[in-house]
């Protein structure tokens, strides 16, 4: 008989993060779980106390895999590298930004709090202070998430094989140009969306933003 390598809380989130990428944060389960690993569900809690630790270690995991920004690059720099990382990993890996979106993760590990020191400490160089820290946070963490989010709904979703686009084009042909004209005339661009260049875009003029508003001195009292 093969012996069975011993489980240990690693073994238990990779198995955790394989089942939700699978079967959506729902179907993520103690029972579940615990049969995908071949053991008991009170087995797991010799290394998880519950789902929420379960996606709290998840997430940390996640997030121990952006790589960071150069320090000695200039900040905008660092801001863009650091974002365009963030959003690249957990692309990788939708159902950690669901469960951060909807609050039922939320890590404190110094793995996953290290990108966001960074970016904080990019905007301080800027000359960021105060409300305009909390601000340009918010609106760069509204990008990441809302982009994040955007892409597994409507038309920026990457969709796979014939069923899907049928399901799709008659909503389209139900699209009247004359009763909603600007928006047909936006259909093709909606549809043929790319979502890592259309990120790297939006980050790239809100960055530019950033730079204006540090060169007059807005959000830096």
């Amino acid at each position: 008989m093969t012996r069975r390598e011993p489980l240990n809380r690693e073994k238990v989130l990779d198995a955790a993060l394989a089942l939700a990428a699978e079967e959506g944060l729902k179907g993520l389960s103690m029972r579940k779980l615990a049969k995908t690993l071949g053991v008991e569900a009170m087995a797991l809690y010799n290394h998880v106390q519950n789902k929420t630790d379960i996606l709290d270690g998840i997430a940390e995991r996640v997030y121990s895999r952006i790589e960071r920004a150069d320090p000695a690059a200039p900040w905008p720099e660092r801001v863009r590298v650091t974002v365009l990382n963030i959003y690249r990993v957990l692309a990788e890996h939708p159902v950690v930004p669901m469960a951060l979106a909807t609050d039922e993760a939320n890590p404190n590990s110094l793995q996953a709090l290290l990108p966001i020191d960074d970016l904080v400490g990019a905007l301080y160089e800027a000359g960021f202070e105060g409300d305009g820290i909390r601000e340009t946070l918010g609106a760069l963490n509204s990008l990441i998430f809302g982009s994040l989010l955007l892409t597994t709904v409507g038309f920026t979703t990457v969709r796979r094989g014939e069923a899907e686009q049928e399901q799709m084009d008659p909503y389209l042909r139900r699209v009247d140009p004359a009763v909603l004209p600007h928006f047909s005339r936006a259909l093709p661009s909606l549809a043929a969306a790319d979502s890592e260049r259309d990120f790297a875009r939006a980050l790239d003029l809100l960055i530019s933003g950033l730079v204006a508003a540090a060169a007059s001195g807005r959000g830096t009292a």
